[in-house]
């Protein structure tokens, strides 16, 4: 998972006369911790052979800056005891397989050694529906009727119970928008999704992903939202607070941060009419 902070700015009006001024509050810094980005990602019709992994710290609130970790040995291990090493591009802290093999309901054992301690973490890899190529345009959308509203649609399979992650991105978005969901209510239906905005324009492209994921993850994505105080974008602020599925073997109260996930993806591209 990336962590995104935002600058504290605390406004006040000056006596007898009305400014605004910007005053940095100097606040304790917890000792960095270890962010773990392990978001599998198999885009439905390719191999799904390449895969990174992306280690970093927490940091100041007031910091910019999000220092990555180099030096650490990843791996990845499925049933079969096939083992997928991640190697790093020197001083990035991202680490990329080319050869990972991803298989719907395997699962799969992360474990990432550094200065001497052991971070480990399993997940099943969690396939996802087809986006329908029927797509929905209405241009009195939303609460209001005065938003570009977007309708796309996926089959639920009614012979499990299922648990999926929207994603939606465009250029009016600085951040994209997630939404998780699941299928208590909807078994086997023909199930629907909306993305609308007021500032969407004809030729705007809209990147809609779909990801099958676990019913941990579905928890912990609602607590993440849920920490970070809106109902999409979570990464905008730093949810320090939401633990993820990561374990340190070594030493239980040296945890780390972030989530391994392993999901099938479908994507589509829609452009608004």
């Amino acid at each position: 998972m990336k962590n995104i902070l935002k600058y504290l700015v605390l406004s006040y009006s000056a006596f007898l006369i009305c400014c605004t001024k910007v005053v940095e509050v100097d606040l304790e810094t917890a000792e960095p911790k270890l962010v773990i980005d392990a978001s599998i990602d198999w885009i439905k019709g390719t191999a799904g052979n390449e895969q990174r992994i992306n280690l970093s710290t927490t940091t100041g609130y007031y910091s910019p800056l999000f220092p990555t970790v180099s030096g650490a040995a990843i791996t990845i291990t499925n049933a079969a005891n096939t083992v997928f090493h991640f190697i790093e591009n020197p001083g990035t802290g991202a680490y990329s397989c080319s050869d990972f093999k991803p298989v719907i309901g395997e699962t799969y054992t992360l474990k990432v050694i550094l200065n001497g301690e052991v971070y480990t973490a399993a997940e099943t890899c969690m396939g996802a529906p087809v986006i329908e190529h029927t797509i929905a345009q209405n241009s009195t959308g939303g609460i209001g009727g005065d938003e570009i509203e977007v309708t796309y649609y996926y089959q639920d399979n009614g012979n499990e119970e299922n648990h999926y992650l929207h994603r939606m991105q465009s250029r009016v978005s600085k951040f994209p928008e997630y939404k998780a969901q699941d299928d208590k209510n909807s078994q086997g239906n023909l199930l629907q999704e909306y993305f609308s905005d007021k500032d969407l324009k004809p030729g705007d492209l809209i990147n809609i992903r779909l990801y099958g994921i676990s019913g941990r993850y579905y928890d912990y994505f609602r607590k993440l939202l849920a920490a970070s105080g809106a109902e999409s974008g979570p990464f905008q602020t730093t949810p320090g607070s939401v633990r993820g599925n990561i374990i340190n073997q070594t030493h239980s109260s040296n945890f780390a941060y972030g989530y391994f996930r392993v999901s099938e993806v479908d994507t589509r591209n829609y452009t608004i009419q």
